[in-house]
């Protein structure tokens, strides 16, 4: 086998390589023109340095991709429209780290107003199991053209009408208050994510239970013994959110371990909850529970 023969293996995966590390660079301007913020999100290590001190004068700040997604989706679906144009994209491959460079000219549009950055981005990846990841990206100013005055109105109008990355945040933030609280025994924040009109559903329960519970104040009323009849209790380590199309909506799959006063006995259950959120409020808590272990842990089979 000739020298040539053998480095073609080495040289055919450098070029492949090469080609994703670009074309995820090139998928960040697209991404985010298109307010894609999940897909977006899975293109970057968990923590990325990111520096864009030319522009805003602040020191670069590492951050985790979901807060680097919160800012941008706070802002950028707020105009009317926003172009990043990339061109001479490249990529440098060292063995499982990349770095890669892009020219930009970045177009922001809301109303008659107007905002242009041209510059130049710097990329580095790391290659995880499952494929190049972002680590850090810098952006350096060369000229600009237009008024940041459009920032204004971009983050008014982003936060008027929240972007479902944002909504599918809240929606997950609340169902965390209600568990956390129970684990807490903080009635206060328990109580205090329930809609007027909210509505508790448990298709299986014990017999002689009520299958659903209606409204706020029955709910408070629901869980007020929750703190004396629970000692310690655990709902959230193995928590696991699978979205819907619906920002509002999403399926929960977690355990619960709770030790139960009165009877001195180990609660374990499995929940499958369906929460549908609105104005940071629960209006829909669908819960699926295993019965017999209910009853079992509060002795309601004597």
């Amino acid at each position: 086998m000739t020298l040539a023969l053998m480095l073609t293996p080495l040289a055919e995966a450098s070029t492949a390589d090469a080609a994703a590390v670009k074309t995820i660079v090139e998928s960040v301007a697209t991404l985010a023109d298109r307010n894609e913020f999940e897909a977006l999100e899975r293109l970057f290590a968990d923590e990325i340095l990111v520096d864009y001190s030319s522009l805003s004068g602040q020191p670069a700040d590492v951050k985790s991709p979901r807060a680097l997604m919160t800012e941008w989706a706070g802002v950028l679906p707020g105009f009317d429209r926003t172009r990043h144009d990339l061109s001479n994209v490249t990529a440098t491959i060292d063995g499982p780290r990349a770095t890669a460079t892009a020219e930009v000219i970045a177009g922001h549009w809301i109303a008659d107003d107007y905002w242009q950055v041209d510059g130049h981005y710097d990329y580095k990846l790391v290659r995880e199991d499952n494929g190049w990841k972002i680590t850090a990206i810098t952006f350096t100013l060369e000229a600009e053209t237009g008024s940041r005055d459009v920032f204004g109105p971009a983050i008014e109008a982003a936060g008027t009408q929240p972007s479902p990355y944002l909504q599918r945040q809240q929606t997950r933030q609340v169902v965390m208050d209600f568990l956390t609280g129970l684990e807490e025994k903080d009635m206060d924040k328990v109580n205090g994510v329930w809609a007027e009109d909210a509505v508790q559903d448990m298709p299986y329960v014990p017999a002689g239970w009520p299958n659903k519970v209606v409204g706020r104040e029955a709910l408070i009323q629901q869980y007020a013994g929750w703190p004396t009849a629970s000692g310690a209790a655990n709902f959230t380590d193995s928590i696991v959110f699978r979205d819907t199309t619906d920002p509002q909506t999403v399926f929960v799959e977690y355990k619960g371990v709770v030790d139960i006063v009165p009877t001195g006995l180990t609660y374990r259950q499995t929940y499958g909850g369906l929460f549908h959120v609105e104005d940071g409020k629960i209006t829909l808590f669908r819960e699926y529970f295993d019965p017999r272990e209910f009853a079992r842990a509060f002795d309601l089979n004597q």
